[in-house]
């Protein structure tokens, strides 16, 4: 199998991650994940994939409303091994103290993928969180942000962070952006990967 159709094949299965992440295509959703070693980390969630799925689908049927929207993409290949970025959206929709708003947050999706039975599966995703903004859906609403509560999350993700927050949602702080030592960190143990490290990094 040559390279180019790897790297066709990683960007398959990251669009196939948001298309039926998404949908609420959980069956489906479940097969671009390593069955064994897969580990999802966002904002609210840090843990297995077998536990994230079941945590977005609940959150799913229940209305929370998280899409996703993807741009370029590069992908690093070596053996077995794999380190996908692409450029992506994450988009919510909440109340935050009775106002309606949406958070588009920009970043790239860092994902550790390796090759099992054949096919490219994540083992490990990683968000790096680059900028974000909050929007009011009804113009003529207003709305007052804590800038305390704001202040506590890095700048790639405060407002998602905030909206999260005000939902019910436990946000982890010190999660990669666009700069800093946490993001050199995560490009360091993606070099690992690459080179045959057994794990990923330590997503715990």
């Amino acid at each position: 199998m040559s390279i180019e159709s790897d790297r066709r094949e990683l960007r398959q299965l990251v669009e196939d991650w948001a298309l039926w992440r998404d949908a609420g295509d959980w069956d489906r959703f479940a097969t671009v994940w390593h069955p064994d070693d897969g580990w999802m980390t966002a904002t609210w969630f840090q843990g297995p994939a077998k536990d994230f799925i079941a945590i977005s689908r609940e959150a799913f049927d229940n209305g929370v409303s998280i899409l996703h929207f993807l741009g370029g993409h590069t992908a690093d290949v070596v053996g077995d091994h794999a380190i996908a970025q692409t450029k992506m959206t994450i988009n919510q929709r909440a109340e935050v103290d009775g106002v309606e708003v949406d958070v588009v947050c920009t970043g790239r999706f860092y994902d550790f993928c390796a090759r099992h039975e054949g096919a490219w599966k994540i083992v490990r995703r990683q968000p790096i969180y680059e900028k974000d903004r909050l929007d009011l859906v009804d113009p003529s609403a207003t709305l007052s942000l804590d800038p305390q509560l704001l202040s506590r999350f890095p700048v790639g993700y405060r407002h998602l962070g905030y909206l999260q927050t005000k939902a019910g949602f436990t946000v982890k702080t010190g999660l990669p952006g666009l700069t800093g030592e946490v993001v050199r960190r995560l490009y360091e143990e993606g070099a690992k990967w690459l080179a045959g490290s057994g794990t990923p990094g330590d997503p715990h």
